[in-house]
């Protein structure tokens, strides 16, 4: 595939789908939902990558209580934390996390998971967790609304325009370009959603320092 260069201040990283595959897990704990609410099973798939447990229940329940919502949420994440079956990197996450330590380019992880699930997920996959973490404490809206990773940005200190987006879902996706920033697509799902630049996994980024406060992010070597 052609190169695509990205010049940014940072990065801001989605979790699961970008750095971890975690989709055993939610495919399991979502079609249990699905069944016990006699919703189809592939239809909620279809809803529940990149939102927050709860967002994702009021698209596919409009008519429930928000707190019924919330309160499902609480449990359905207690699962997952619980479930590390098949959690396992995304092909290139490790070497990309450390490339961007060892440049001392700024990044965030941007998450829709909560603090305990986050930590379990990234050490299941022995991924190192970036210094800034925003998750679904961190946020009042879930994406696609673009809080997540304004919020990111900000911690960083880096201007929005000025940081690169990696998702994996179309929700992210949407909150990355609702955010003003550039949005690299990792994965099968983000293809369709059609991203400023595409990769199968990681193992297709290089990120170089360019010595001015700047990284250049070759995505499709």
């Amino acid at each position: 595939m052609p190169a695509t260069v990205l010049t940014a201040r940072a990065l801001l990283l989605d979790m699961d789908g970008t750095l971890v595959n975690s989709d055993a897990v939610v495919e399991r704990i979502w079609r249990r939902w699905a069944a016990r609410h006699g919703l189809d099973g592939d239809e909620v798939m279809k809803v529940v990558h990149g939102r927050q447990g709860h967002a994702s229940m009021a698209v596919l329940l409009p008519d429930r209580p928000r707190e019924q919502n919330l309160a499902d949420n609480a449990r359905m994440l207690a699962e997952e934390t619980a479930d590390m079956d098949g959690v396992v990197p995304v092909p290139g996450a490790r070497a990309f996390l450390d490339a961007l330590a060892a440049g001392g380019v700024p990044h965030a992880l941007v998450t829709s998971a909560d603090v305990a699930l986050s930590t379990a997920r990234m050490a299941a996959a022995g991924l190192r967790m970036p210094a800034v973490r925003i998750t679904a404490e961190s946020v009042g809206a879930s994406k696609p609304d673009p809080e997540g990773f304004l919020k990111g940005a900000a911690e960083l200190g880096v201007p929005a325009a000025e940081c690169v987006v990696f998702e994996d879902s179309g929700a992210g996706i949407r909150a990355g370009r609702a955010a003003g920033m550039r949005v690299v697509g990792v994965g099968p799902r983000a293809a369709v959603h059609e991203p400023d630049a595409w990769v199968p996994d990681l193992t297709s980024v290089r990120i170089e320092n360019t010595g001015d406060g700047s990284a250049r992010v070759r995505v499709g070597v």
